[in-house]
């Protein structure tokens, strides 16, 4: 599962759990939300290791036969991977946003 879709996923959880507690388990809400749910989860295959101690739980690892981390790709070191020159079109189109709201502030 990538960034994004983990993102979208754990933004509807919370409504999700809401759903179940206030007993809409066959309600049209809880039934999209789990074909959203069952469908970003598709890909998702591997094994986690748990450590269970004293009322916590915590990952102590994992591993997946589709995983999207791919350490050669996880660099920033080697130039054929990235070239930082990619980002500055990102970060202008990112804070451009900013830029407004400071614009529309100052006129206040």
């Amino acid at each position: 599962m990538d960034r994004e879709v983990m993102f979208l996923r754990d933004r509807l959880i919370p409504e999700y759990a809401r759903q179940v507690y206030y007993g809409f388990w066959f309600s049209p809400e809880r039934h999209s939300l789990q074909s959203l749910i069952d469908e970003a989860q598709k890909g998702v295959t591997g094994t986690v290791r748990l450590k269970l101690y004293k009322g916590n739980c915590i990952v102590a690892g994992r591993k997946a036969p589709k995983s999207l981390y791919n350490p050669e790709l996880a660099t920033f070191e080697a130039d054929q991977v990235y070239d930082q020159k990619d980002a500055e079109g990102f970060i202008k189109l990112n804070a451009l946003r900013l830029k407004i709201n400071s614009k529309v502030k100052d006129k206040k």
